[in-house]
Order: structure tokens, then sequence, then C-alpha cells
């Protein structure tokens, strides 16, 4: 296996729990797919196997259990402050936190590794799945609480936490396979394509921030009734996956060009 060299300041923040869960994951590589070019599919199948970013896309979550890459933990998240300005979101982008995660900075240094050396096949893992987790609310959520794991709730009577109801429960809830929840997700939210394709990263984050921060809001009066729950952010969710997915497949059309 190659090794991923990356240059990383590693910040311990012990308590999160994975992003999109595997089914999460999954579909953004799946809706990635749909919009790739049939250059850079080829390519990223070589690298990774046939239809590859499917079955690779939880990789990078399992791998934080071996000592290969030790740092990578916080890789997948960038918790940030409430109240934040939109200027002070945007500015994360480049201007890397010193606390709360690396997303952004293991982002822009995977991208460079790729532009190097297109078959670095853990680079590309990793640039998959990151790609993914920079797209989830709750790996934007505040530091106080941990991204969310700190807030615990009830599901149908089943104890979880804010976090794993964002990485897994309102996937979960809709039923669908792999295969089937991406294609919906394309045929529903297909007609934005353009939009969001020239929306910049800084709007996308700053959208991002703003979806979290209603989530937090929407906790504090919540009646607890699952289905209202779902009612109110099934969309928002399925929209982040989307867009997750859309946009991995612009970076991988650029890179694999």
């Amino acid at each position: 296996m190659k090794r991923l060299i990356v240059i990383i300041f590693a910040v311990l923040f012990a308590g999160s729990s994975f992003a999109w869960g595997p089914e999460g994951h999954r579909i953004i590589a799946q809706v990635a797919y749909n919009y790739m070019t049939k250059k850079a599919v080829k390519q990223v199948d070589k690298v990774l196997g046939t239809h590859g970013m499917v079955y690779w896309a939880t990789w990078a979550d399992e791998i934080r259990s071996d000592t290969i890459y030790p740092n990578s933990f916080d890789w997948h998240f960038q918790d940030l402050e409430p109240a934040m300005t939109d200027s002070e979101v945007a500015a994360v982008l480049t201007d890397y936190p010193a606390v709360g995660g690396n997303l952004y900075r293991t982002l822009d240094s995977l991208y460079s590794l790729l532009q190097k050396d297109k078959t670095n096949r853990d680079a590309l893992r990793f640039l998959v799945h990151l790609s993914g987790d920079r797209y989830c609310p709750m790996h934007h959520g505040h530091i106080s609480d941990k991204g969310g794991n700190t807030i615990k709730l009830k599901w149908f009577g089943t104890q979880t936490n804010l976090h794993r109801v964002w990485d897994e429960d309102l996937i979960r809830f809709r039923g669908y396979s792999v295969t089937e929840y991406a294609q919906l997700l394309v045929d529903i939210y297909g007609e934005e394509r353009k939009v969001i394709e020239h929306t910049s990263p800084e709007e996308q984050l700053i959208n991002l921030y703003h979806i979290t921060e209603a989530i937090y809001a929407y906790q504090q009066t919540w009646n607890g009734n699952v289905y209202n729950y779902v009612y109110r952010w099934k969309e928002p969710m399925e929209r982040q996956l989307y867009t997750a997915g859309l946009r991995l497949a612009m970076v991988l059309n650029e890179l694999y060009k």
C-alpha cells in the first residue's frame, strides 16, 4: 500500500463520531459517478477498481482504527463556533483554524498530492471520503459539543445524539438502497445542477454553516416527534448529499481531465 504523505498539524479532539455513515458516503460516490466524464471514470476506476469510489467510500473511517495514519482522526471535520459572520466562515477555507479539526487543510493537501501523482490510491480514497464530509452539517458543528456528539436525544425510543442523527438516522429512515437513493437525488435535485456548479466554495460553506446553525436552533424547540424532525430536515439533508456528489465529480473531472 502506498503511504500517503500529508503535511498536517495534528489537533487532538477526541469524541467526534464518523461523518455521513456508510450509506451516506456510498450515496455521494454513486451520485458523483453520474456527473463524471468518461475519462475521469476510467482513470479513477483504474486506481480504485470498477465502481471503486462506492466500495472504498468508507475506507477513510475504517483506517482510523489502524496506526498507518495516526493523525487522520481530525482530518474529517472542521467544527466551528456559533454566531460567526459570513466572512469569518468563508475565511476557514484558506485561513485554517488552529482548533476544531483539519478538514480543509487536508483536502487542499490531498488535491496537491493527486496533481503530482494521480495514481496515489490512498490520497484518492481519502479525497473521495473527505469531499463528502465537507458537506455534512454536523462535521461543522460547535466545538463545545464536539459536533453534536454530546447533545443526546431519542430516535424512535432509542438513545442517540445529534451527530449520529445526521450521520445515519435521517438517511436510513428512507429505507432506500445506495443505488436507489443516489438515483432519487439525481432525479429530484438534478435541476439544481447548474446553480450548484456555479456556486463558489465560500458560498457553499456559508450555506452549510447556516444550515448547521438552524439545526442547533431547531433542537432547542423540537418536541421529540421524529416524524416532525424528518419532515423538517429531509430535504436539506438530501440536498447536501446531492451537492457533495456533484462537487466531488467536479473535483475529479478537473484532476483527471
